[in-house]
């Protein structure tokens, strides 16, 4: 969750929706992303809205609080159930993001998820997925997070290489989040993922081996990988100014992600979306498929971001902020957006070209319909599904993701 909130027209300060975006509502699953802003320490890469306890001293501490953040979540939830009215969906996907999650008690993040399940009611076959810091948690832990109904969890490991994890501000120790994964097995989680970065600056090649052998021979059925996006404003960005650490260039990004497509198809994993690969398809993150479909989801938190049948909207970012609004019985968000048509078209592009069932040629208007009709020429489409209306990148497609995006939006 980027910490730069995006411009909008206010939010109602009772968080009413308009009737539109709850038109056709039970045709749409249903999710909710449930920010948790608190970290030990700060990752040198991180844009994330997250704070430190030094961070939040002196500043909105007392409301902001991690004694009394779960109530506030409660708060939202029981404000999400007045806004959505008689909606009828059970909630399919629920996801706990942050920050650090496992910062918080395992009874602080079960009595949030208890919430969604009192006011909205939790589908068959629910997905729980909580992320989780390697040094946050321990047996007993998870042990007690599975007996609280989560059911998948999301470990950072980053990297397996000492070297690596200490130019990203990382804390936690090579080999233990493989211990994780054990532990969350034994604890009875159905689905673990291990979350990858290359391309820091001082990773060679067989350090980005390394950590893939090392994140599958741990026995998950879900691995992300993704690219390190140096962001400006952050402790990465300003040494790489400094000269201290090198930028990695887009050339060395792409050899590792062939590394990563050629290891992970060895060993079982196919991509479902460009930076994301499981061994089946009840391996995939149902949640984050939400995302990338447009469907419906209630992102409560501060900053966390919101989509209701087109209408989308973020709260207010500081964790203060965040428990006086809640506080004085008012909805923390800070602006909305209602998408237009054509704009929801571009985002189903944007979103859908990712993932491996592609997007349909339907949706391309005819500048984007030909730029389509030349990545197929060029090898970055699948001739097999283009022919059943479907654009589906290649492994070279999904190198210049980006670009090609770009070009069929246009």
């Amino acid at each position: 969750m980027p910490s730069v909130l995006p411009d909008g027209e206010p939010m109602p300060e009772d968080g009413a929706l308009p009737a539109t975006a709850l038109a056709g509502a039970e045709r749409r699953p249903l999710g909710f992303y449930l920010h948790v802003p608190y970290c030990a320490t700060r990752c040198g890469y991180c844009d994330f809205n997250t704070y430190t306890a030094s961070e939040l001293r002196g500043s909105g501490g007392v409301l902001a609080s991690r004694d009394n953040y779960a109530e506030q979540v409660v708060e939202e939830v029981r404000l999400a159930r007045k806004v959505l009215g008689d909606d009828p969906r059970p909630v399919e996907t629920v996801f706990v993001g942050g920050g650090t999650p496992t910062l918080l008690g395992a009874a602080d993040l079960g009595r949030m998820l208890g919430a969604i399940r009192e006011e909205f009611g939790l589908a068959a076959g629910v997905e729980v997925t909580t992320e989780a810091n390697p040094e946050s948690v321990d047996p007993r832990y998870l042990a007690e997070l599975r007996e609280a109904g989560f059911n998948r969890i999301s470990f950072g490991m980053q990297s397996a290489r000492q070297h690596v994890l200490k130019v990203l501000d990382r804390t936690h120790t090579p080999g233990r989040p493989e211990a994780c994964v054990a532990e969350a097995r034994a604890a009875g989680f159905d689905h673990v993922n291990l979350d990858l970065i290359y391309g820091t600056p001082g990773e060679g090649d067989a350090d980005w081996r390394a950590s893939l052998e090392a994140a599958l021979g741990a026995g998950p059925d879900h691995v992300s990988a993704y690219a390190l996006i140096v962001e400006e404003g952050t402790q990465l960005a300003r040494r790489i100014r400094r000269g201290e650490v090198p930028m990695t260039d887009d050339d060395v990004h792409a050899d590792r992600y062939l590394i990563a497509e050629e290891t992970l198809s060895a060993a079982g994993f196919a991509w479902y979306e460009v930076s994301n690969w499981a061994t089946s398809p009840a391996g995939r993150c149902r949640h984050n498929e939400l995302y990338w479909r447009g469907a419906d989801w209630w992102g409560a938190g501060p900053g966390a971001h919101s989509h209701v049948g087109g209408v989308r909207w973020w709260n207010v970012k500081h964790p203060g902020a965040y428990a006086q609004a809640l506080g004085e019985g008012r909805s923390p968000g800070a602006g909305r957006e209602l998408l237009t048509a054509e704009e929801r078209r571009v985002e189903r592009i944007l979103l859908e070209l990712r993932l491996a069932e592609g997007c349909p040629l339907e949706l391309l208007r005819p500048a984007g319909a030909a730029a389509a009709a030349r990545a197929l020429e060029d090898g970055l489409l699948d001739p097999e599904p283009y022919g059943r209306g479907q654009a589906v990148l290649t492994l070279r497609g999904r190198l210049l993701a980006d670009a090609v995006v770009r070009d069929l939006v246009d």
